[in-house]
């Protein structure tokens, strides 16, 4: 659950620095597939989304809302009818795909169109799998569509939301129109901002290998976390390895590094999962950044320190070590431009 401080404001800088986010969001979940727009702005698929992009687990509202920010204003690009949703090409039955990274018990599963409700799934009262799947009717519904996936939790009075953009039975897909939302722009105080002492909560959007289905009210199952069969081959991936930040591990001749400690799972992946694990760079082999002060991972900057990055300049907020995904438009809370 989000959790927000007051702070006097003389102190308030001072302590965004080293707490804002100094470990991943305690978490929750989205749907992954077909991409929610969370998902898809985790991907990249759609891009200045803002803090969003790096928790996209982390839509939490009250329950019984509408929108698809959960009424987060650091998420409201979400909201945004504007922007150019790609919308998923589905029949009229479609399989919704969660992934959650911290199960809470759950009380449902709620599935609209609109104003209308098209399916319930019951949570039964215990916390679900980490990967679990619906499959819903979508009615007489054709062409584009925006579903609205909501996660009732049973011991809080909040929910998470998922949008996902549709376009049923191929039908005509226009361009969603309507009064643009700002794209929020994370600050020094916002708490989706990463820090230097921990890599930002990332994108997750795995596609679960063996999650249930159906279109009545079951009680969920899925693919539990299985048991380590034991000690991976040097560093490969591995499900039921337990790993914690920073491990490094290989995936189809990829490097990964660890963003946040978990077990693995199957549909975790690490090219599925960038809310787990980010591709490796190698930083550059004289510790020294590019000709032109150009931005460079493996670099360590310092307050004040000026670089530039696609052709724009910026200014270090804090002292940090460039890590992938911390590139200077993605972190405002390290970089302002200038």
């Amino acid at each position: 659950m989000r959790k927000r401080f007051a702070l006097p404001l003389m102190t308030m800088g001072a302590v965004t620095a080293t707490m804002a986010v100094a470990a991943p969001a305690q978490a929750h979940g989205y749907v992954s597939g077909p991409p929610s727009r969370q998902a898809l702005c985790a991907q990249g698929s759609v891009p200045d989304c803002g803090p969003i992009s790096f928790e996209p687990q982390s839509v939490e509202g009250p329950k019984g809302l509408t929108s698809c920010s959960g009424g987060i204003s650091e998420f409201a690009v979400l909201d945004d009818e504007s922007r150019a949703w790609p919308a998923a090409t589905v029949g009229r039955s479609v399989t919704f795909d969660w992934i959650k990274t911290a199960p809470h018990k759950t009380s449902n599963w709620e599935y609209f169109i609109g104003d209308e409700l098209l399916a319930t799934f019951d949570g039964g009262g215990v916390q679900p799998p980490s990967t679990l799947s619906h499959t819903v009717d979508l009615g007489d519904h054709v062409g584009r569509q925006k579903v609205l996936a909501v996660w009732n939790i049973a011991d809080t009075p909040m929910a998470f939301y998922s949008c996902i953009d549709v376009n049923i039975d191929g039908g005509p897909s226009p361009t969603p129109t309507g009064t643009a939302s700002p794209t929020p722009t994370a600050s020094p105080t916002s708490t989706a901002s990463p820090t230097p002492t921990a890599s930002p909560t990332g994108t997750a959007s795995p596609t679960p290998t063996a999650s249930p289905t159906g279109t009545a009210s079951p009680t969920p199952t899925g693919t539990p976390s299985p048991t380590s069969t034991g000690t991976p081959a040097p560093g490969s991936w591995q499900v039921g390895t337990t790993y914690q930040i920073g491990d490094e591990v290989t995936y189809d001749g990829v490097s990964y590094r660890a963003r946040q400690a978990h077990t693995a799972t199957p549909g975790w992946e690490p090219p599925r999962v960038p809310a787990l694990w980010t591709a490796v760079t190698p930083p550059p082999a004289t510790g020294e950044p590019a000709p032109g002060d150009g931005w460079a991972v493996g670099i360590a900057y310092q307050i004040g320190d000026e670089v530039t990055y696609d052709g724009v300049s910026y200014r270090a907020r804090q002292a940090h070590t460039a890590t992938p995904g911390w590139e200077p438009p993605h972190v405002p809370s390290l970089w302002i431009r200038i």
